[in-house]
């Protein structure tokens, strides 16, 4: 059952409430059509009267060939679809594809973490969503912890966390194939102030926010994940330093890792929107080689964070 202090969270979490745009949908999934057929999709972190996720899976259920869709969301973020909603009881969503979406109570809020909605996980085959971006740590665990394969939209800054750093360097988790750069729009609940900078509404009053430094997060393959980064640079000392702290070269830009350097390499996060884990491998993070000092120095200078990688021997 969930703790009081995680379901606490939960109240921070609906205020980290951002509706993922279905353009931005549409061009990830359509990697992964192939791990979806005769799969429970479930969608835990999503009211289906807004949600773009349930509507993509809806919409093509059976070009897809899906087994069945569930989803679940923390109670009263929406109710104009659900007939049985009120202040007291979360409601979830169930198609197979027979019959018409049906309704189901949830005991408690629907936090993903409560008893019913892990009980609906482990029902599922493919979690697809965008989970609170705040809770992202104890999200992705509770799906690695059940064995689950998922599709999820995060932080870029996720990539450094302790909790998921180990994930990626182990290839348990790995960034999607549709976002490398820049950032994106999400739209937000009605009663959310416009605080940010890059923020709108559309002539129908819908408000929207631009959010930096998003990614897609999953374990499911597919094959650009294995397409090789061009490599133009050669090494020489004078361009690429070797750490005051640390026996590595300094690459600051991932575009310029040297061709023909078979040692240690320090190189930025993004990084991993490149890796192709038949080219390089990822020995592991700054932190983990600094010592007390946390991060690597060139000539005395802190650099920014980085990820020490190779050139794999065996291609």
């Amino acid at each position: 059952m969930a703790r009081n202090t995680d379901l606490n969270a939960a109240s921070k979490a609906k205020k980290d409430e951002f509706y993922t745009q279905l353009t931005d949908i549409e061009k990830e999934l359509r990697f992964y059509w192939d791990h979806f057929r005769g799969k429970v999709i479930y969608c835990n972190c999503d009211d289906p009267t807004v949600s773009n996720f349930y509507q993509y899976f809806y919409m093509r259920y059976s070009k897809l060939g899906l087994k069945k869709i569930i989803t679940t969301c923390y109670k009263n973020q929406s109710s104009a679809m659900f007939s049985r909603n009120d202040k007291d009881t979360a409601i979830g969503l169930t198609y197979d594809g027979k019959k018409l979406p049906e309704e189901f109570p949830l005991d408690g809020d629907g936090d993903f973490r409560s008893d019913k909605c892990i009980e609906l996980l482990k029902q599922s085959d493919i979690v697809v969503t965008n989970p609170p971006f705040s809770l992202f740590r104890e999200y992705i665990a509770q799906l690695i912890h059940h064995d689950k394969k998922f599709l999820i939209i995060g932080n870029m800054n996720a990539i450094s966390y302790k909790e998921i750093f180990p994930l990626i360097k182990d290839q348990k988790v790995w960034l999607g194939a549709s976002i490398k750069s820049g950032d994106r729009e999400f739209g937000i609940p009605e009663h959310y102030p416009l605080t940010a900078a890059t923020t709108r509404v559309d002539k129908d009053g819908n408000k929207f926010i631009r959010v930096k430094g998003v990614r897609w997060f999953t374990n499911l393959d597919y094959k650009q994940r294995y397409e090789d980064l061009p490599l133009y640079k050669e090494y020489s000392p004078e361009e690429f330093p070797t750490y005051d702290n640390y026996d590595a070269i300094e690459v600051s830009k991932t575009a310029e890792i040297p061709s023909d350097y078979d040692g240690e390499m320090g190189v930025p996060i993004s990084f991993i929107d490149k890796h192709n884990p038949q080219q390089f491998e990822i020995i592991g993070a700054d932190t983990d080689f600094a010592g007390k000092l946390g991060r690597f120095y060139v000539n005395g200078n802190r650099k920014y964070a980085r990820i020490v990688i190779r050139h794999k021997k065996v291609r």
